[in-house]
């Protein structure tokens, strides 16, 4: 009595995904990989599937997993580099699928920390958020401190542009605390601005001019 040897039975371009390509063995789905991976993975119709081709093609089917997840998170927003490496692994991708598809990514520029932390610092500052909570929400993004220094030099080139959103915001917030006592004043503003990320003495001056007598 002979045994059967698996075969792979034919490699045909998914329709639904332009550059992958579907495996069959003996005429039933297998994997999915992306094209470039057959020829690295030994694939070829008339193959027998063996114990290496089959491992081969499972981690190219991991890769063009986690390759799809990656594109599906870009579909809804941008993200930075570390963000989406700790996203694909909480879904369940192996790493080393995780880091091929984020290198591919950066290849095609899909994910790109110094554009990704610029929009970012430029969207955030204009709903009133300064450097100091800027660059704590990056750091959580996993974005490196060198591209965070860029881009909000970027934003603000000079210290007194930050202290221009600063005073437009805390006298705002001023109007609204309305006639309490000024060191009541002085105590909400300042929490207020360090919870926006504004602080220092640059900071604690605007707002003791912003509350002397006759201000």
């Amino acid at each position: 009595m002979t045994t059967h040897s698996k075969l792979i039975t034919a490699l045909e371009p998914d329709p639904h995904h332009p550059g992958s390509v579907r495996v069959l063995v003996d005429g039933r789905p297998y994997c999915t990989v992306h094209q470039e991976a057959v020829p690295e993975a030994g694939l070829a119709v008339g193959q027998p599937w063996d114990d290496e081709r089959s491992r081969l093609a499972g981690q190219a089917a991991d890769q063009e997993g986690a390759w799809r997840a990656l594109l599906r998170a870009l579909e809804r927003r941008s993200f930075a580099i570390g963000e989406m490496r700790r996203r694909l692994r909480q879904k369940g991708h192996p790493p080393e699928a995780v880091e091929h598809a984020i290198a591919r990514a950066r290849r095609a520029r899909l994910l790109d920390d110094a554009e990704f932390a610029r929009r970012f610092v430029e969207s955030r500052s204009a709903r009133g958020r300064g450097p100091a909570r800027l660059r704590l929400d990056l750091r959580g993004l996993g974005v490196d401190e060198g591209v965070i220094n860029e881009a909000l030099a970027a934003q603000w080139s000079e210290p007194a542009d930050v202290l221009k959103l600063a005073a437009s915001l805390a006298e705002r917030r001023a109007r609204q605390l309305g006639d309490l006592p000024a060191h009541v004043k002085r105590r909400r503003l300042l929490a207020y601005l360090g919870r926006r990320g504004f602080s220092g003495e640059g900071v604690a001056r605007l707002v003791q001019r912003l509350l002397a007598p006759g201000a």
